[in-house]
């Protein structure tokens, strides 16, 4: 006669190594991509509008106080924005004369552009 009692069958581990692996390559990830997007120019403070847009385009034109644009970093004009694309996006300062941003909203339709946006950031309601 045995003594021995049955023994619960072994419950194999689930492999969560694989799990926290991911995850913390997911992290590396998007720490590397964060920085790796262009940022507004620090000169610049945004208009506050209701109907704004959702996050600032990496490829918007930034349009300082005094009417220069700056596009990724160096300034530039309405001819070398419109060879990016048919679609402009503008970031004004909100120091610049809302008279000025439209003429040149304007001057961006009148070469060509198919769509001209202006992005600023959603303000309290």
């Amino acid at each position: 006669m045995s003594l021995r009692q049955p023994q619960a069958p072994r419950r194999e581990r689930e492999p969560v190594i694989g799990l926290i692996n991911v995850v913390f390559l997911m992290l590396i990830f998007f720490l590397i991509a964060g920085t790796i997007a262009p940022t507004n120019d620090g000169d610049l403070s945004l208009v506050e509008d209701l109907e704004a847009a959702q996050a600032a385009y990496p490829d918007a034109t930034l349009v300082m106080p005094d009417g220069r644009m700056v596009w990724r970093g160096a300034e530039t004009n309405i001819a070398d924005v419109l060879a990016q694309g048919a679609e402009v996006r503008l970031i004004p300062d909100r120091e610049l004369p809302a008279q000025r941003l439209v003429a040149l909203a304007r001057s961006f339709q009148e070469a060509g552009a198919a769509e001209v946006w202006i992005v600023a950031e959603r303000g309290a309601p």
